[in-house]
């Protein structure tokens, strides 16, 4: 399978937001990864609403969501009225995170479960018959620029041979550079959502580094 190549948009200039989607998709990337935080559930805030219908009207691609929020049921709806192909939720933040993921499918959308550097399979095991995609966070969530956790490791292992079994797609996020992509798309990791340490603030080109990423 070919790598999906995901661009935080948290991290691109957001005063040239349309002419950074049109290139970023014109470089050949999968899916543009939005980022939204409240302030709680991480200590941060993230994009607003407004750049989330900006960047899916200007582009074709697929778009997710990833919702670093307290009780994130309250959003699936509007973000499903909005577009996002992708809806992921944490199972940390929901006291009813399989009724979510079940509103996330009957919406018609694809279901993503993501997973705090904390959260132990055993936790979410149960729920990953519901998941189309996995995405687990290799740094704690809620800022860009943080360094790898490389103890998060033998969870991404064993969620990758889980995934064979329950037919979803292992994504990471957090400090993912060009030797993390390689090594980890080599271990069965389908995904990678690229911020600063691989694609944003760099001198080459968008396409240059996709790809380098594509062919490595």
């Amino acid at each position: 399978m070919e790598k999906l190549l995901c661009p935080s948009m948290m991290c691109a200039d957001f005063g040239h937001l349309e002419k950074e989607t049109r290139i970023l998709e014109q470089a050949g990337v999968d899916i543009f990864h939005m980022d939204f935080m409240d302030g709680s559930f991480v200590p941060n805030f993230g994009m607003g609403l407004q750049d989330f219908e900006f960047v899916r009207k200007t582009t074709e691609k697929l778009v997710d969501v990833h919702l670093m929020i307290q009780n994130p049921s309250r959003y699936i709806e509007l973000f499903a009225n909005l577009g996002a192909d992708i809806i992921y939720v944490h199972p940390e933040a929901d006291q009813q995170i399989a009724r979510t993921l079940d509103t996330i499918k009957n919406y018609g959308k694809k279901v993503g479960l993501a997973l705090n550097p904390a959260t132990s399979i055993s936790m979410v095991e149960e729920l990953l018959p519901l998941a189309d995609y996995v995405m687990v966070m290799t740094v704690n969530p809620g800022f860009s620029g943080q360094s790898y956790l490389e103890y998060v490791q033998p969870k991404i292992e064993k969620l990758v041979d889980l995934g064979k079994k329950f037919h979803f797609h292992v994504m990471v996020d957090g400090a993912i550079s060009p030797d993390k992509v390689q090594l980890l798309s080599r271990k069965g990791v389908a995904g990678f959502i690229l911020g600063t340490s691989t694609i944003f603030g760099k001198e080459e080109a968008y396409a240059t580094i996709i790809e380098k990423l594509r062919n490595h």
